[in-house]
């Protein structure tokens, strides 16, 4: 009998849809803001205006265009998606990213390649020309609680693409299972900036290893 509250509990503890204190009541939608955790003074970046060196030959930085990071169709959402067995996905109900997770990845990756200082960053699609074109996507993104707490899941899916050669320099896939310290959404929001930091390093060093 208990094993058998215990399994119906966990997906309402999950959506967040039970209240162990009294009577049940409806929780407020909590926002969480996906975020890079390195800290910024180990990625100081080089001025985009930096003095040429001596002799006046001007240092030349290539151009990195970034496309936005795109997601499957169920994680293209600002709800939280978590896991409880193998094959399955579902949502939280009351925690929600402040953006979706790919746009907001996109725009994270900006600011850690900007901050290398290796490449000039800019977004893909307007008026500057490139000669590399960074190509991104988010396949899982999600808390794995098939057990407890469970861990945040996360996998990218890179492509390097050489603009003026028309070539693909490389392709990567890189993963990232993070523990999770609470069995609930805060504990998921945190774990996912972890991965994405972590992730964000690894793709960093990648893309370091083809300047």
């Amino acid at each position: 009998m208990k094993s058998g509250l215990a399994l119906l509990l966990l997906p309402l503890a999950l959506t967040g849809c039970v209240n162990f204190g009294g009577k049940a009541s409806t929780p407020p939608v909590v926002y969480y803001v996906l975020d890079d955790p390195a800290p910024a003074a180990g990625l100081a970046p080089t001025p985009l205006n930096a003095q040429a060196p001596q002799g006046g030959v001007e240092s030349h930085r290539p151009t990195l265009l970034v496309l936005d990071t795109t997601t499957g169709g169920f994680y293209d959402t600002d709800q939280l998606v978590f896991s409880r067995s193998t094959g399955t996905r579902g949502q939280y109900q009351f925690a929600r990213w402040t953006e979706r997770p790919g746009k907001r990845f996109a725009d994270l990756l900006r600011v850690r390649l900007d901050r290398a200082g290796t490449w000039n960053v800019s977004a893909a699609g307007g008026y500057v020309r490139g000669d590399l074109l960074l190509d991104t996507e988010l396949v899982e993104f999600y808390h794995d609680a098939a057990s407890e707490p469970g861990q945040m899941r996360l996998v990218l899916r890179a492509e390097l693409v050489n603009l003026k050669q028309r070539a693909l320099i490389g392709r990567r896939l890189f993963e990232q299972a993070v523990p999770l310290t609470t069995y609930d959404a805060d504990g998921a929001a945190q774990a996912a900036n972890l991965a994405v930091g972590r992730a964000l390093d690894e793709l960093t060093a990648w893309l370091a290893m083809h300047q």
